[in-house]
Parts: structure tokens; C-alpha cells; sequence
């Protein structure tokens, strides 16, 4: 009796639509965490999708970066800097005799002694004021000969960017001025000869530059030729010639460089540049 009472018992207890009821619960509530789990998945896809992107952007910034630093030319002689040929001249004074300013420039080298350089400003008026300029404002204290070629027979000096710890910008740099116009003349380039430094030609990249274009970005920076170069006649300004000091010069000149480059071993250092009476060099004015 108690047997059936308890088969009859759990019979009646057994509903068919509770125990569908309650699988459907059990599917739905997999098939929600499988939906939950695809999210996941493709949100996760994407966001890597979205890091590579980001990532090659930034190389491509980066990249542009670099080639845009590099793009940046440099104030120097263009014979050692552009591959361009030469334009037609213009504008080059002819038969002028100099006539030196009654002061000079002392170059006061921290290990090589002095440098004297006597001005010409009626052959290069706006270079020499420019020049005069800096000098009193104290802009070449610290500089460098940051480029010496004894092949060549030239040292150059003036940059402002000099005066850091990173050689790879040396000549580069300007004054806060505008560049000068070329001021040409048919004063050759001989030993003890000053000129002005400016940018070669670059007929390539974002700041693209012809060579009639770059003879007039002349600036700060400046060089002096230890030897003839007729290859820089009337083709950069002539505004001075050094007066004493010029086996000092020579001496930078020599002086050991990097292997392969223009750059000196060691730094060589212009402790300052002063204007002096130009009577304090010579015996009596020409």
C-alpha cells in the first residue's frame, strides 16, 4: 500500500511543461553567454585591429618627422653642400678696390690665439653691418669652427647651434635676423680671404631652393679660405681679409677631424669676438 502511495505519489508530482520550461531557461541562458562571448571576441579584434592602425601611424609620423629634420639645410660653402651647377652671375661689382673699416674683428680662440679680420664695407655694406651687429650683441661667444677642410683650404664658424652638444646640427643655425642679399664683387677668394657663408642650392624636398634663390641666404656664419679658391669668385660675398693671426688660423685649419667628415676631433672654441680700433694692427691706414 505504502509502495503505491509513493509511486502515485511522485507521478503526480511530475509537470512535463516545468521540466521544458526550465531547458529552454538552460539554452537561452547559454546561447546569451555565447552571444556575450562573440561580443567580446570582435571587440577584441577590432581594438587590435585599431592598435595596428594607430601603430603605423605613428611610424608614418614618425618617419615624417625625421625626414623633415633632415630636410633642413645647412649654411655652407656650396661647393662641399650642393652638386647644382652654378647660375648665371649678376650683380658683381666690378674694378672695386676695398677700403677697410676703422675697426676689425678679434676673434679670441679659447686654444689657437687670435684671428684679425679687417672689413670692407664698401665692398659688402649689409654683411658688414650685420656682422658688426652680432659682434656687439655678443652673439658669437660660445661659438665653434665647427667645419674645417684642409684639403679645401677654408675654416667656418658663426653658427649659434654651435654652442650645444650636438654637432649633427652644425650649420644649420641663424641669427634671429633676416638673411642678407648676396652682395658679390670680383674680389677673388685668396689666403687670409673672409666670406659669407650662406645655403646651397637644393632644387629637392619641402624648403626646395634654387641657386639664385640661395645666394641670398647669407646670415650669421662665415669662413676664411687659407689658400686660392677661385671656385667661390663672385659667387659669395667677399667682406673682409685677415690682417694677423692668420698662422692661427692655419693651425684650425689642420687640426684633426672626425674620420670622414669636416668636423673637428675636438671642439674649437671662440671665446669671443670684439671690435678694436683697426690702428692697434697696422702702422698707418691705406
Amino acid at each position: 500500500m505504502g509502495r503505491s502511495l509513493f509511486c502515485w505519489t511522485a507521478a503526480s508530482s511530475f509537470n512535463p511543461n516545468h521540466a521544458t520550461g526550465h531547458w529552454q531557461g538552460l539554452v537561452h541562458h547559454f546561447d546569451l553567454k555565447r552571444q556575450i562571448a562573440m561580443t567580446k571576441l570582435r571587440l577584441f579584434s577590432r581594438t587590435r585591429r585599431l592598435q595596428s592602425i594607430l601603430f603605423i601611424l605613428s611610424g608614418l609620423l614618425l618617419a615624417i618627422i625625421i625626414i623633415s629634420g633632415c630636410d633642413k639645410q645647412k649654411t655652407a660653402v656650396r661647393d662641399f653642400d650642393s652638386g647644382g651647377d652654378s647660375a648665371p652671375k649678376s650683380n658683381v661689382k666690378k674694378g672695386i678696390t676695398p677700403v677697410p673699416d676703422e675697426q676689425v674683428a678679434v676673434v679670441e680662440t679659447a686654444d689657437y690665439g687670435n684671428i684679425v679680420i679687417e672689413l670692407y664695407p664698401n665692398v659688402a655694406p649689409k654683411m658688414v653691418e650685420r656682422f658688426k651687429k652680432l659682434i656687439q650683441e655678443g652673439f658669437y661667444d660660445g661659438t665653434t669652427f665647427h667645419r674645417i677642410n684642409a684639403a679645401s683650404g677654408l675654416i667656418q664658424g658663426g653658427d649659434p647651434l654651435s654652442k650645444d652638444n650636438n654637432p649633427a646640427n652644425d650649420g644649420t643655425g641663424d641669427s634671429p635676423y633676416p638673411n642678407v642679399p648676396g652682395e658679390f664683387s670680383d674680389i677673388p677668394f685668396e689666403r687670409g680671404t673672409v666670406g659669407a657663408a650662406r645655403r646651397g642650392a637644393s632644387p629637392e624636398g619641402s624648403s626646395a631652393e634654387s641657386e639664385t634663390q640661395a645666394r641670398d641666404t647669407a646670415n650669421c656664419q662665415f669662413f676664411i679660405t687659407l689658400e686660392p679658391a677661385p671656385q667661390f669668385d663672385e659667387d659669395y660675398t667677399v667682406f673682409g681679409k685677415v690682417i694677423d693671426g692668420i698662422t692661427n688660423a692655419e693651425i684650425i685649419m689642420r687640426a684633426p677631424v672626425e674620420e670622414g667628415t669636416e668636423r673637428p676631433a675636438e671642439r674649437i672654441v671662440v671665446k669671443k669676438i670684439a671690435l678694436q680700433p683697426r690702428s692697434q694692427y697696422v702702422s698707418s691706414k691705406p
